[in-house]
């Protein structure tokens, strides 16, 4: 299985810089077994039935990028250099992992200042990132960070505008309660409010689960048979109640449909053992072509970019050629990709695949 296979041409100007307004109001490209139907994300509900369960990911994006200076003491006098951070991911002792730029600028053991309140030492660089301890912690921590950091956009948005006031609304779902992700899960950001009312009041689901959605996610794929590419980990969560409501779902006949393919990879890494099961801790999980899906019946997702782990789960879920035609009609009706961009509902023909090679043996 290579790289090329999963590539296809984008006019750059189809990637998304700035989400619809209002959120519900993106397109929604539909794509049933037998025909591809063009609509609003507000017209969801219009191919969703009761007894549906939408899967959906709490987490919240933290103001993961900072800004700050490095100032040391030597026999010309203090020198200061700007340093650019964003927070990775907490550690179980309390620092930080974190990419700084440039990382060469600073050495271990020095402080960064991030404005009056916010301090962060260099303690130690592993694989190329930092190991950052804070001045501050808990709620202090929480309350500085608030007001040093900016929201982490990705890297084609951040090379085009920096992040501002309306991102930190934009870049976060309506629902978003535990905070921890570098990341939004996009496909949620369509939702509002009134929708999740309005879906709620004819008879579908929810189930919130916790993925914590990383920088690795915007990682390229860069070897040539895909088959070999190591996943980034991420921390994510499955309750007991989060397990429960989609196994009745799935017992009372009803489809299983998570929202982004953050929800859709935590809920199968809880189903490796054949049925949803209560999980906590780190998945790597890589979904290509030939994965056996558990648990889910369809999906809602963005657009994803050429060559991308995203682009090989999509095609997982509803085969290859199905991708290859979906794709080449939003990009001739001109959806808009990526993070800020529209959305679709995938639907399986028979079902997504249950017979195919078993993720233990990926």
């Amino acid at each position: 299985m290579k790289l090329a296979d999963f590539d296809f041409d984008l006019p750059e100007d189809l990637i998304a810089d700035r989400p619809a307004v209002p959120r519900s109001a993106s397109r929604l490209l539909v794509a049933e077994p037998e025909a591809i139907t063009d609509a609003r994300f507000t017209d969801l509900a219009r191919w969703l039935r009761p007894g549906d369960r939408l899967v959906l990911n709490d987490t919240a994006v933290i103001p993961a990028r900072l800004s700050g200076q490095r100032h040391r003491s030597g026999a010309q006098g203090e020198t200061a250099a700007r340093i650019e951070v964003t927070l990775l991911e907490p550690r179980t002792d309390g620092r930080w992992a974190a990419l700084l730029k440039p990382l060469k600028k600073v050495k271990v053991g020095e402080e960064i200042r991030f404005g009056e309140t916010l301090a962060a030492r260099l303690e130690a660089v592993e694989d190329g990132q930092g190991l950052l301890r804070f001045n501050l912690a808990g709620d202090e921590f929480d309350a500085a960070l608030a007001q040093a950091g900016e929201m982490p956009l990705p890297p084609y948005i951040a090379a085009r505008r920096g992040a501002d006031d309306r991102d930190r609304t934009d870049y976060q779902t309506v629902f978003a309660r535990v905070p921890g992700a570098v990341a939004a899960p996009t496909a949620s950001l369509h939702f509002d409010q009134a929708l999740l009312n309005r879906l709620a009041g004819m008879g579908i689901g929810f189930t919130y689960v916790t993925l914590h959605v990383g920088a690795g996610t915007f990682l390229p794929v860069k070897v040539e048979d895909v088959t070999t590419h190591k996943m980034h980990a991420e921390w994510g969560e499955v309750t007991d109640t989060a397990a429960a409501e989609i196994a009745a779902t799935q017992a009372a006949g009803g489809r299983v449909i998570p929202v982004g393919t953050t929800a859709l990879r935590l809920i199968e890494s809880a189903a490796r053992g054949g049925t949803i099961a209560p999980w906590r801790g780190k998945t790597d999980i890589f979904i290509y072509p030939g994965f056996r899906f558990q648990v889910t019946d369809a999906l809602i997702t963005n657009f994803h970019l050429p060559k991308s782990t995203l682009l090989m789960l999509v095609a997982a879920l509803i085969g290859h050629d199905r991708v290859r035609r979906i794709y080449d009609h939003a990009v001739a009706a001109r959806y808009r990709f990526f993070s800020y961009g529209d959305a679709s509902l995938l639907i399986p023909g028979d079902g997504p695949e249950r017979n195919g090679q078993d993720q233990a043996d990926l």
